[in-house]
């Protein structure tokens, strides 16, 4: 991770409890502008660039700009952004996980201390509004056929504006509410900088009443529209195909729905993870749980609904325990940890005792690796992918951004663990030199 010292205001002295920012991450406030400008138009450009209108998607990543300009160039295309079936489309689906989060019956948990001592309360209920919406759309595909559920794919650009939309309102929106009296804010997001700080988030845990913008966003609107998402692709190619669908696409809705449904069902877990517990809640979370993760973690989907891969019965098998593998180092690894946090030891794992008092693990899945749970997470990303084949290299995209995503989060890990433990953490490393691959990085 790279930071840059951040100008300190001599006439904004910081209070106690909400220090100025002295550091920048994302190479300062002009890093953060170019993020917030290019990764929409990344997205928007991955959607005209790789579709079935464009014909396909480009064999190189320098084909892929100029499809995009291409488009552009096209009086239609213009024509073609207005949309207000599917930009509607978009906030309604948001209100109905809204609701659904408020209805549906759920048991709050409180997160862990914060700074001022207090706890927030969560409310657990993620996995039940996502079989409900799922029911619902099942019923739906059972009753009419699967030509009753391509609306995601045919509204595709309007939905992509109002998930655009929704998320620089609510970054905008918990921008300005933070500067109200009390407010907790982020310790990396409170340098005075306009677009900096509304880009990384000011406030800590931005809430409309006891609803949690930012853990609410985390798991439930973004994440299940990425399964619906799939599920819509599949509807599409299931209509060109006759009502039936290629093994390339069951095995991306499984991965994926799997991963979902997992992510769901330990609900609890993200109350401990670094977007909860340090960072605020901007345009970076807001666009990356409502935008990103499900329009373009959901590009092998798309990709297959125009271009169906058929991988036959071995390709299906290596490839399936190729996720197996992924899924079992991803989540033994994360067991191992939380069991090593609750105090319990089951096989007498080796560890470090620190100067804080804690204890850092020196063998099993953690002795291997400081981050194993990012290489499962990687060998996950590479099975979603693989069913796509080698036609392009976009339908990767998702591999090569989750690495670069990765290495960046290690590194802040190892930074915070550094100002942590101090001395202990260079030892540490030294017992663990790997930082998520073994014998590779």
């Amino acid at each position: 991770m790279i930071r840059k010292s951040a100008h300190k205001s001599t006439k904004d002295p910081a209070s106690a409890l909400n220090p100025r920012t002295t550091s920048y991450e994302f190479f300062g406030p002009p890093g953060a502008l170019v993020v917030s400008i290019v990764a929409p138009l990344l997205t928007f450009g991955l959607s005209y660039g790789c579709s079935e209108k464009a014909g396909g998607c480009p064999g190189s990543w320098l084909q892929l700009p100029s499809d995009f300009a291409h488009a552009v160039a096209d009086p239609e295309w213009w024509k073609a952004q207005w949309d207000p079936q599917g930009f509607v489309a978009y906030f309604a689906w948001y209100a109905f996980v809204v609701i659904a989060w408020a209805i549906l019956p759920g048991e709050w948990v409180e997160g862990l201390p914060l700074r001022t001592g207090e706890r927030l309360q969560y409310k657990i209920n993620a996995l039940s509004t996502l079989f409900l919406t799922l029911g619902a759309v099942g019923g739906l595909i059972w009753m009419q056929g699967p030509g009753s559920f391509t609306y995601i794919y045919d509204h595709w650009i309007g939905i992509l504006t109002g998930a655009l939309c929704m998320s620089l309102t609510q970054a905008t929106y918990c921008y300005l509410v933070s500067f109200r009296p009390g407010a907790l804010l982020a310790l990396g997001g409170n340098t005075g900088v306009h677009n900096y700080d509304w880009f990384i988030g000011r406030e800590l845990n931005p809430r409309i009443g006891w609803l949690d913008l930012k853990s609410f966003n985390e798991l439930r609107p973004g994440m299940m529209f990425w399964l619906l998402i799939n599920v819509s692709m599949a509807c599409k190619q299931a209509v060109r195909r006759g009502g039936r669908i290629t093994d390339s696409m069951w095995l991306v809705i499984l991965f994926e729905g799997f991963y979902v449904v997992d992510a769901l069902y330990h609900e609890t877990a993200l109350f401990s993870t670094m977007d909860i517990i340090s960072d605020g809640f901007g345009f970076m979370l807001s666009f990356g749980d409502l935008m990103w993760v499900p329009f373009i973690y959901s590009l092998q989907a798309r990709y297959l609904a125009w271009h169906p891969v058929e991988l036959g019965p071995l390709w299906t098998t290596v490839i399936f325990a190729l996720h197996g593998l992924g899924y079992y180092i991803f989540r033994s690894s994360n067991s191992e940890k939380n069991q090593f946090r609750n105090g319990k030891n089951p096989k007498n794992r080796t560890f470090m005792q620190t100067k804080r008092g804690t204890k850092l693990l020196t063998s099993g899945w953690w002795g291997m690796s400081r981050h194993p749970n990012y290489f499962g997470d990687l060998i996950l990303a590479l099975s979603w992918c693989l069913p796509t084949g080698f036609g392009t290299p976009v339908t990767y995209f998702y591999f090569i951004w989750f690495t670069l995503l990765l290495v960046h989060r290690q590194r802040r890990d190892d930074e915070a663990c550094h100002l942590k433990y101090g001395d202990d953490w260079n030892e540490y490393k030294k017992l663990v030199p790997w930082r998520i691959v073994p014998g590779v990085y």
